[in-house]
C-alpha cells in the first residue's frame, strides 16, 4: 500500500523557516522523487498484467496436463482384444439374421445322413 501518490507528492508545500532548505533546491529533488514514483507506479501495473496473464497460462497447461495424464492412464485396448469383440459381434449378428436358416439347414443335413 503507497502512502502517497504522485500529485500528492508534486503539490506538498513546505513551510519555511529561518535558516531552512533552499526551496528551489527541495522542489528540484522532490520533481525527481515523483519521476521516479511515476517511473515505479507503470513498471508495478505492467508487472500485475503480465503476472495476471501468465497465471492464467499457467492454468491453462495445467488442466492440458490433466487431460494428458488422464489419457495416458486409460489403459489402450490391445488389437487382440479388439479383433475378438468384432469376430463375437459378427457371430451374434450372423447367428441373429441367419439363425432361423442355419438352424433349418442343419436338420435338414441330419435327416439327409440316416
Amino acid at each position: 500500500m503507497m502512502n502517497y501518490e504522485a500529485r500528492e507528492i508534486l503539490e506538498k508545500d513546505f513551510k519555511t523557516k529561518m535558516r531552512g532548505y533552499d526551496p528551489i533546491e527541495v522542489d528540484e529533488f522532490l520533481d525527481g522523487v515523483i519521476k521516479d514514483y511515476e517511473t515505479y507506479s507503470n513498471e508495478l501495473l505492467l508487472l500485475k498484467e503480465e503476472n495476471e496473464r501468465l497465471i492464467a497460462k499457467v492454468d491453462q497447461l495445467t488442466k492440458s496436463q490433466a487431460t494428458l495424464s488422464r489419457i495416458k492412464q486409460d489403459p489402450p485396448k490391445s488389437a487382440g482384444a479388439t479383433n475378438f469383440d468384432i469376430l463375437k459381434r459378427l457371430s451374434n449378428l450372423e447367428k441373429h439374421v441367419f439363425g432361423s436358416k442355419l438352424e433349418n439347414s442343419d436338420d435338414l443335413n441330419e435327416t439327409k445322413q440316416f
